[in-house]
């Protein structure tokens, strides 16, 4: 270096230690210039401490004596006790927003109390012949089935009617005994065990006769006050032999149905005691909001309403008004739900699944008949629904987890 260069240079070598970096043999007899390799020479200005600040130059805030004077003037005196007030007016507000909103908030309605028959579907087995494969099977065919019939979730089995009849001859109709063509007391008993083993209810059917149009005789019978102790007595004597409910169907053509099926609705109340709640489920073949409502209004809990998705006789409204109304009338867990015959032969086959879908979404218990868990239908020479060849079906009944 000479001194007539402006500038000071300063060298600054990179890695010097590092010997891989000194220059090859070869490199020193050519014209590189002789410089070591990794050295790298930067300029520096006069006065430059190198990372971009001049010396003798200093940033300094204001001293004390200066934020003290200017802390201390009445403008800044005005705006700090306006921000301090709002401040807390701002506070408080919020919190006095907070104890209006809690003191008026709705209170949240204490949840319904969930008996067994609304924590999973009914299913309704009707004939107690279909258990077996040659059309003759009977209550103790059902208590073979009571494994796979487990295997479809249900908390419930409609049974019957399979009580003592005659067409159209009350004086025949023994309500408490069974007839022997589907067995007898002690076959009951065992399937009354079997399915409590499984956590699934019996209810029977006892509509009185069954067999014919008119399943409540004529109108002369359902008012005279014998034939109404003799339901009122089955109902006891069936409760007392273990069985979880009493179904009735067509109770439109029943005289005086608000009352008749408030008594029943009592005796069922007299016999849930000791944590075996009962519940009777009432089926008209006629929507009637009206019964419905009496019903409703009438009698508390423990008993279930039975609605059609699909149209029965003479029902009006779309399927959408029909349900508003019934969860009005009947409240959410007052109904139960069912299609009014097997669901492959009233439902399109594209709307299967649909019909299946809202009939165990709908507030309240699904009540699924045999054989909709294979799709049967109902056609001209068809068999009977076997039992026995239920492990070869592939059921899409939908299940409650």
């Amino acid at each position: 270096m000479t001194q007539d260069t402006a500038l000071d240079m300063k060298d600054v070598e990179l890695n010097e230690l590092d010997q891989e970096k000194q220059p090859m043999a070869g490199d020193t007899q050519g014209g590189g210039g002789g410089e070591k390799n990794g050295v790298v020479k930067v300029k520096l200005e006069d006065g430059d401490d190198g990372i971009g600040v001049r010396q003798g130059q200093k940033f300094t805030g204001l001293s004390k004596e200066e934020l003290l004077r200017v802390a201390g003037t009445p403008a800044w005196v005005r705006v700090r006790w306006a921000l301090l007030i709002l401040f807390w007016l701002g506070w408080l507000g919020m919190l006095a927003g907070a104890v209006v909103i809690i003191v008026q908030a709705p209170r949240c309605r204490p949840l319904p109390v969930m008996e067994w028959w609304n924590k999973g579907p009914l299913y309704q087995v009707g004939d107690p012949a279909t258990f077996k494969e040659d059309g003759n099977g009977n209550i103790q065919n059902i208590e073979q089935q009571i494994e796979k019939l487990n295997t479809l979730k249900v908390k419930g089995l409609i049974i019957g009617p399979v009580h003592i009849t005659q067409v159209d001859k009350p004086g025949d109709t023994k309500l408490t005994e069974i007839d022997p063509k589907y067995g007898n007391l002690d076959s009951f008993n065992s399937l009354i065990e079997a399915a409590r083993k499984k956590s699934i209810q019996i209810i029977l059917d006892l509509t009185p006769n069954y067999q014919s149009e008119n399943s409540w005789f004529d109108k002369t019978v359902t008012e005279s006050k014998h034939f109404q102790d003799d339901v009122k007595d089955a109902i006891s004597v069936w409760l007392e032999r273990g069985v979880g409910g009493i179904y009735f169907s067509n109770v439109q053509n029943l005289s005086d149905q608000t009352e008749l099926l408030a008594e029943w609705r009592n005796i069922m109340a007299n016999h849930s005691t000791g944590g075996k709640p009962r519940v009777l489920l009432a089926s008209p073949s006629e929507q009637n909001s009206g019964l419905a409502m009496s019903i409703s209004n009438e009698t508390v809990g423990g008993q279930l309403y039975c609605r059609y998705l699909l149209p029965q006789n003479n029902t009006s409204g779309s399927l959408g008004e029909r349900i508003k109304e019934h969860v009005k009338t009947a409240g959410v867990l007052g109904n139960s739900w069912m299609v009014g015959g097997h669901m492959a032969s009233l439902v399109q086959d594209k709307l299967l699944r649909v019909y299946q879908i809202l009939l165990f979404t709908l507030p309240g218990t699904p009540i699924t008949l045999y054989g909709d868990e294979i799709g049967l239908k109902d056609l001209p020479g068809q068999v009977d629904f076997r039992w026995t060849f239920f492990k070869h079906c592939c059921c899409f009944l939908l299940q409650f987890k």
